[in-house]
């Protein structure tokens, strides 16, 4: 198991509340393949509160792909989104779940918020 991907969920799972998410319930499972087999993680997201674990569960929606590219969504090198529409991920049952992983993801190394840029405000 990756340190991008277990600091992923570790994260995620302490973070415990997102405001973002404060109107979306539902479950994603993560099926991220290796050479070994398949890794399982589940996201359970019940108004905003965010709980993680590990198995192979009934979910609203899974997404599949490999350990290597989920490392790269993990580190904000790659957008699930896009990622999904390249056929980098593939996924089962809601659709709306694959929109809202956008916002779960950390954004591109390096991002700024627009805020940050407004005039008069000194970049952080």
């Amino acid at each position: 198991m990756s340190d991008a991907t277990t600091r992923f969920f570790d994260e995620l799972g302490r973070h415990g509340h997102e405001r973002l998410l404060r109107r979306t319930s539902g479950t994603i499972r993560f099926d991220l393949e290796h050479d070994n087999g398949v890794d399982h993680w589940l996201v359970v997201i019940r108004g905003g509160a965010v709980q993680v674990s590990r198995g192979k569960h009934e979910a609203d929606t899974v997404v599949r792909t490999d350990t290597a590219f989920f490392e790269r969504m993990a580190r904000g090198e790659a957008k699930p989104l896009s990622a999904w529409l390249r056929n980098d991920i593939t996924s089962e049952g809601q659709f709306k779940h694959i929109v809202l992983l956008e916002r779960l993801f950390p954004p591109p190394p390096g991002a700024r918020h627009p805020r940050s840029m407004a005039p008069g405000r000194e970049p952080a």
